[in-house]
């Protein structure tokens, strides 16, 4: 089971995008550890919408050319996890994490 659900998302997006609340303030609001997950929510809705937001149902195998060409993109660019991770349509930057540890 999903630590946070899609609806409490949505309702932190929402409320950062269209409130007077910054990141840490709103996490600690809400009883968050930590603002990154919420960086990450709203980072993930900007670039793809409700479907950043969305827990796939499946998981995702991609090809290892697919995961060369993320981290050749991301040392190439100087680009953080989370900024390779949009252009990718990856919602877990971790993912990248994971990725480079494997190659090194």
């Amino acid at each position: 089971m999903a630590k946070y659900s899609e609806e409490f998302k949505i309702k932190l997006v929402n409320e950062y995008l269209y409130g007077n609340i910054g990141y840490n303030s709103l996490s600690k609001k809400y009883n968050m550890p930590s603002s990154t997950p919420l960086k990450n929510w709203v980072n993930a809705y900007k670039a793809q919408g409700m479907k950043g937001l969305k827990r796939r149902k499946k998981k995702e195998k991609y090809s290892v050319q697919f995961k060369l060409d993320t981290v050749q993109f991301m040392l190439k660019t100087g680009a953080s996890y989370l900024e390779t991770a949009v252009p990718f349509d990856l919602n877990n930057p971790s993912l990248i994490a994971r990725w480079v540890e494997s190659i090194s």
